[in-house]
């Protein structure tokens, strides 16, 4: 690869850009450790493994199916809508 190639020179550019930084490193810590928090920590505590407690190992495919099918037939259905028409018209 030549030392004037396009990836080279782009990463060099970032690489003293970082390296240069004084506030941006500060920056950088305080984004990586919020990410760190969203993704790991609330991830451990609000969003359990809601599967594993209750399919059977293997058959997760088939209670996802199972749900969804129950809770769409459980759910009430609209009533059909009539259709609105003035008081003096008279339907055809």
């Amino acid at each position: 690869m030549a030392k004037d190639g396009f990836f080279h020179r782009a990463f060099y550019l970032y690489y003293d850009g970082f390296r240069s930084m004084k506030l941006g490193r500060l920056l950088w810590a305080v984004i990586l450790v919020k990410l760190f928090i969203i993704f790991v920590v609330l991830k451990i505590f609000f969003f359990p493994n809601f599967l594993s407690t209750h399919a059977e190992k293997g058959g997760e495919a088939d209670f996802v199916a199972t749900e969804l099918i129950e809770r769409s037939s459980a759910a009430p259905s609209a009533p059909a809508a009539a259709p609105i028409m003035p008081e003096n018209q008279e339907s055809h």
